[in-house]
Parts: C-alpha cells; structure tokens; sequence
C-alpha cells in the first residue's frame, strides 16, 4: 500500500513565540492555527507544525507524518516489516488519527490517515 506522502513535519520547540518568529519569516506566511499549545501553518501543500514542550511528550526532533488513507494497514506493514510502534494511533481530534514507529535506527516517523470524505 503506497503513501500520500510527506504532508505534515511537527517541530517539538521551547519557546513558541521566538520559534514562530523564525518560521513566521521563514514560510512568509502567518499561522493559520495560533493557540499556546500548537502552532501550525499550511504552506504550499504541507502542514508545518510547532509543538511546545514536544520534548517532555517524547519528541527527540522533528517528526515527519507520511499521510496514509489506512493507518492499522500501514501501521501492520511497517512492523511486520521491522519497524517498531511508538505510539498506537490516537485521534486527535475531527477523526483525525496518528501514531508514530521506530525504524530500524531509532528513527521516530509518524503516520497520519485523515477522515474519509463522505
């Protein structure tokens, strides 16, 4: 089962506003999501996303989330293949679901499967 690709990359951060500065000037765009526990921008097709204190939520670094229309099927694949489950997939929020695996390197990778479209 293929990927719809790279779609989200969220950016664990310590101070969000000196980090939503540098994005802000980076993307050339303002957020479309601003709250104190998420900021998020929508550019050119991706979701960049900072997320404060993603460290203390095991965040290492940045997590990439390859967007997938199955997430238990891909989720299944990577393991069976020699991935390892991070974090089972968790709807955070509207349907929305995500969950992370280790490769074989440590490497934390997420998966995200969006609502299906009535």
């Amino acid at each position: 089962m293929s990927t719809q690709g790279i779609k989200t990359v969220l950016h664990p951060v310590t101070d969000l506003a000196a980090a939503k500065a540098v994005y802000t000037a980076l993307l050339g765009i303002e957020p479309q999501a601003d709250a104190p526990y998420y900021v998020g921008y929508d550019a050119e097709g991706q979701h960049i996303g900072l997320v404060p204190n993603g460290a203390q939520q095991g965040m290492t670094g940045p997590v990439t989330y390859w967007h997938v229309g199955d997430i238990e099927a891909k989720l299944a694949e990577v393991t069976a293949a020699g991935g390892t489950v991070k974090d089972e997939p968790k709807d955070v929020g509207n349907g929305r679901l995500v969950a992370t695996f280790t490769d074989a390197d440590g490497n934390v990778l997420g998966l995200l499967q969006d609502p299906a479209q009535s």
